[in-house]
This record gives C-alpha cells, structure tokens and sequence, in this order.
C-alpha cells in the first residue's frame, strides 16, 4: 500500500508551499483542469520538468474568476513568472456538443460540474 504525502504532488495552496519550506515561488501555473498528477495533463508534466530542473512550482487549479480574484492572488508573486493552461479539451468543445447543446458535465472538473472553467480560460485568466 503506498503512503502518499501532501509534498509527493506540486503544491496547491500557501500551506502546501510552507510543508516545502518555500517562502517564494519560481514560478506558478493556472490551470482550466482540476489538478491531477498525471501525464496526460500538460500543465502536470510542464510543472514536474519545471520542479525536476530545480525551480519552485504551484498550480492553481481552476481558478475562481468571477469575484474578488483571490485564487490568483493566494500565492503571492513568483520570482520568475506566470504561466496559463487552459486545460487538456478546449473550452469549448468541453462545454457544447457537436449539436451546439450544453453539456451536462464538465470531465475535467470536480464532480464534473460545468461551471469551474470560463470559455477561452487563457483570455480570462490573463
């Protein structure tokens, strides 16, 4: 049985960072997905290559745009840059059908809710 702990996975939240011991990030990813630590999510494997060549790396996964911005803000200003996915299906295809029909469920959103992720995340996250 394997016994994960919260530093196996790129850092999420300022807690996560602190576990770490970091007290500025390198850098820190958007993402229009979820977070999930897998290969065929890009900003995962672009966040592992960065953390492998020695950098500092978060991922803020889906955040919140409809508010008071504080998903962007929450982990401070990186020491190098910013950087945006918008997630492995574009937005749209991920929210219509080929009919022009909504979609009842957004695959990679939690609980497949359709309401994590703008239309053109790269546009709105920037």
């Amino acid at each position: 049985m394997n016994n994960y702990q919260l530093t196996d996975f790129l850092p999420t939240t300022k807690k996560e960072c602190e576990l770490r011991g970091w007290k500025q990030l390198d850098i820190i990813l958007f993402s229009g997905d979820a977070y999930i630590d897998h290969p065929s999510f890009g900003v995962a494997v672009i966040g592992r290559c960065l953390e492998a060549a020695g950098y500092q790396v978060a991922i803020v996964p889906q955040p919140d745009w409809h508010g008071d911005y504080r998903d962007f803000k929450k982990l401070g200003k990186p020491r190098l840059f910013f950087g945006i996915s918008p997630g492995n299906m574009d937005s749209m295809v991920n929210k219509y059908t080929a009919n022009r029909r909504l979609r009842s469920e957004d695959a990679y959103s939690p609980d497949g809710r359709h309401d994590c992720r703008p239309e053109y995340p790269t546009i709105v996250y920037t």
